[in-house]
């Protein structure tokens, strides 16, 4: 039935046609009874994502797995994890790490700083926050305030509990590179690691959804990779408009490096490191700091 996107455009043409049945129907089940914004998602992402459950659950097409899913719990779960953008690492692309290493030292050098890791998944992008702070002596960890949010209850339960299997994590030490001493912040077992109380002292966590609510508050830096690529167009021009609520005056706004300011938002945010995709809130000094 040719459950793959490389035919579909986003707008969903190329499925109305398929003899097994309608995507349309699935992603309205999921919005209606198990309470998930399918509508503010790219429909390719969704595809990609209820395509990859019914390969797994060996269903012929989406009535199949309509199906099943009405009657599968476990199913339920499993779908909607599926359909959570919860693509993670610790300091995941190094380079863009190294400039928001630079904008901790700046900004720490003159008052207490907030950070918001926003669709922060399981936590190590926030916790890679906290331990760059701990780790370079020009950042003022003492100043360093760090909240993860995310959708999620269950994902924001591992993230606060800080402990990662060795199976889910692909060579830990090439991650950790960016870091003098990663020995200091994250113990190791055969099977498990997981990072220590000093780390998780810098780091709190709460549930928030991006798309449906205000930000929890002002921060000097949020960092939101790699969510707005996957939902649509209107979906991601207000979920910008969140992260920038959430930007004080001044404060650096880094977002994945294959997603772009949105148009409407190109005057405020004046590139600090363009390839980098790390911006700064210039409505207050009328010039370009960008390089």
């Amino acid at each position: 039935m040719g459950l793959g996107t490389d035919a579909r455009d986003e707008s969903g043409a190329g499925d109305a046609d398929d003899p097994g049945g309608s995507l349309d129907d699935l992603l309205e089940y999921v919005e209606s009874s198990l309470s998930f914004a399918t509508s503010s998602y790219n429909r390719a992402y969704l595809d990609r994502r209820v395509s990859a459950r019914i390969r797994r659950r060996r269903v012929d097409d989406y009535d199949g797995y309509l199906s099943l899913l009405r009657d599968d719990e476990d199913e339920q779960e499993a779908l909607l994890n599926a359909l959570s953008v919860n693509v993670t690492s610790f300091f995941r692309n190094p380079e863009v790490w190294e400039g928001i290493r630079e904008v901790l030292a700046e900004l720490s050098g003159a008052r207490q700083v907030r950070v918001w890791s926003a669709a922060c998944s399981d936590g190590r992008e926030a916790y890679s926050v906290a331990m760059l702070s701990l780790d370079d002596d020009r950042i003022d960890a003492d100043r360093v305030e760090i909240l993860g949010t995310d959708i999620k209850p269950e994902i924001l339960r591992a993230a606060r509990k800080g402990e990662y299997h060795a199976s889910e994590t692909n060579d830990l030490e090439a991650q950790l590179e960016p870091l003098a001493d990663s020995d200091r912040y994250v113990s190791r077992t055969d099977e498990t690691f997981r990072v220590t109380d000093e780390v998780q002292d810098l780091v709190s966590f709460r549930k928030h959804d991006l798309v449906q609510e205000e930000p929890p508050r002002t921060f000097d830096l949020v960092v939101c990779r790699n969510l707005l690529i996957s939902i649509n167009t209107d979906e991601n021009r207000a979920s910008f408009e969140t992260l920038g609520c959430g930007v004080t005056s001044g404060g650096y706004l880094t977002v994945g490096m294959t997603e772009t300011r949105p148009g409407a938002a190109r005057d405020r945010y004046e590139p600090v490191e363009k390839r980098l995709r790390i911006y700064r809130d210039a409505a207050d000094d009328g010039g370009g700091r960008g390089r």
